[in-house]
């Protein structure tokens, strides 16, 4: 049944509840032009503010952190993160406990807010990173065991080093013009006991090392003693193309050939002793054969 005109013009005169629109583009400034209607304004909501030492506790770890990964990233080549880095990483050590353990009652409650609020929880990746880092470079090899500083062995090691280096750099200069560029004789003999004092050390550092070291940890060197070391030998080698001398292969050839001549001496004493053996086996043989012919004899005599 249709409705007559008259009623269909009150229906749209009479005021009404809003109506929701669903356009796009215009469609706010259609409403603002349309009586009744008006746009809801939502209040501006702020995250939870940090306590203040929490915040200052996240202000200083975001420091630290930033310190410490400029200090790995400057001293990656050559390889001097234990020595340089070790001040930054013992303070990020010392943040982030105060985060997780707290030092006063107004830190109680930083742990929960900075560490484990949120899915991502970054300051916890960030303080595995950086532990894991300094564990796989070994660096506590190198350190005493309060970690105030370097070992007695890494401060000698870092000495005979800073020598060697010294001692290649002072020859190098000294070469005399006329000689070939690719000639390093004076280098190899004017340098060769430094470089076998530290070589020699690091051997020793090696096998004291396998069964545990000043800081008491036993694995591999710190990686910045394997890096000098590294340096060292490829300088000595493979530019200087030093040789090793004839004192060291003496020894070696000598224990290499009794070692290789010890299979034939063990043989021969075995096939020696066995003839012997089997000579005394048989001289009763005969003895006894000799004495029944004479027996045999003397009766048919």
């Amino acid at each position: 049944m249709a409705l007559p005109p008259c009623f269909l013009l009150l229906l749209i005169l009479l005021p009404g509840p809003a109506v929701e629109l669903q356009g796009l583009g215009e469609g706010a400034e259609m409403a603002a032009g349309l009586p009744g209607l008006e746009l809801l304004e939502l209040p501006e909501l702020e995250p939870p503010e940090l306590e203040p030492e929490c915040r200052r506790l996240l202000g200083a770890f975001a420091e630290g952190s930033a310190a410490l990964s400029r200090c790995l990233a400057r001293r990656a080549r050559p390889v001097r993160l234990c020595q340089a880095c070790r001040g930054h990483y013992s303070t990020l050590l010392g943040l982030y406990r105060d985060i997780a353990l707290g030092n006063s009652s107004e830190s109680h409650n930083c742990a929960k807010s900075i560490l484990t609020s949120d899915r991502l929880q970054v300051v916890v990746t960030l303080s595995e990173f950086f532990n894991e880092t300094w564990e796989a470079a070994n660096c506590a090899n190198c350190l005493k065991n309060n970690s105030e500083g370097l070992s007695n062995s890494t401060v000698e090691f870092l000495d005979l080093f800073n020598k060697s280096l010294t001692c290649f750099e002072h020859n190098l200069q000294g070469q005399a013009i006329d000689e070939s560029p690719n000639n390093y004789t004076e280098v190899c003999k004017n340098c060769n006991g430094t470089y076998k004092m530290l070589n020699d050390l690091y051997n020793n550092l090696q096998k004291l090392n396998r069964h545990g070291s000043e800081s008491g940890h036993s694995a591999h060197l710190c990686i910045d003693v394997e890096d000098a070391m590294n340096i060292t030998r490829k300088l000595w080698s493979r530019t200087f193309n030093c040789s090793v001398p004839c004192s060291d292969t003496v020894p070696v050839i000598a224990v290499s050939s009794f070692i290789l001549f010890l299979p034939v001496v063990f043989y021969l004493s075995s096939f020696l002793h066995s003839k012997q053996k089997k000579r005394i086996l048989i001289l009763p043989k005969r003895i006894q054969s000799n004495a029944s012919l004479v027996n045999i004899q003397e009766k048919y005599s």
